[in-house]
This record gives structure tokens, sequence and C-alpha cells, in this order.
């Protein structure tokens, strides 16, 4: 199947974001706490990569046919009863997804070991998700 330019420029964009998130990693949960502009370029970097994943996973649907779900969520759950993609990815992302909400919507005062323990053993779950899509 010939890769989707919308999917291709999206997954273009989340690989931008997670190297941004690698080169700004610091050292220590204590920096991050303690720098605005680190706080600011990591969040929106986490924020991004998964709204591009979020995306992706509609596209796909949409291009499937098969009905959009109602929440971001749901749409990783579709993406593996189409065997798109795997349980593990699926829960990952949905995580992912759940973890943006909060983000963006500032449901509680962020909670920056979350996001130190996400980008230092979380990231590969975007490349995971990334081949898993473009291998389809």
């Amino acid at each position: 199947m010939k890769a989707d330019p919308l999917i291709s420029r999206k997954i273009e964009s989340l690989i931008h974001c997670i190297d941004r998130i690698e080169q700004k990693r610091p050292d220590s949960l204590d920096i991050l706490e303690k720098d605005f502009d680190l706080q600011d370029i990591i969040s929106v970097n986490l924020e991004r990569a998964v709204q591009q994943c979020v995306d992706c996973a509609f596209i796909m649907l949409s291009n499937s046919g098969k009905p959009v779900p109602a929440t971001m969520g749901e749409a990783f759950g579709s993406l593996e009863e189409l065997g798109i993609i795997t349980e593990k990815t699926g829960s990952a992302m949905q995580r992912a997804a759940g973890f943006r909400n909060m983000l963006v919507h500032a449901y509680r005062k962020i909670d920056w070991s979350i996001i130190w323990n996400i980008i230092n053993n979380n990231l590969d779950d975007f490349r995971v998700f990334i081949s898993e899509i473009t291998g389809w």
C-alpha cells in the first residue's frame, strides 16, 4: 500500500518532537524542575508527539472506512482491532493520550517526575508506533 502523504508528514513531525526532547533532556530531575525553558520545550514537544500519533490514528481509521471513535484513546484501540498496532503499543498510546489531556487541560499541577520518567523510559513507545503503522 502506498504511504499516505499526510501520515508521512505527521511521522516526520513526530520524529522531530522526539529528537527535540532527546536534545533537551536534562541530566537530572532536579534540573528539569528548576528550568522553566526546558519544561516548556519538553512538555510542548511531548504534547505534539502524542497529537501526531492521534492524528495518524484518526487518518488511518478514516481511510479504512472504520467508524471514527469518540476519543483519542479509543482510536488506538481501533487500530489494535484492525491489526495495525499491537495491544502493547495501543495501551502505551492510550496512556500517552491521557497524559496529553492532562498537559493540555492542566487538570492538575504538572508532576515533573512523571515527565522525567516518560522522557527517560517511554520515548521508544513513539518509535514502535511509527514502526507498526509504517509496516502496515
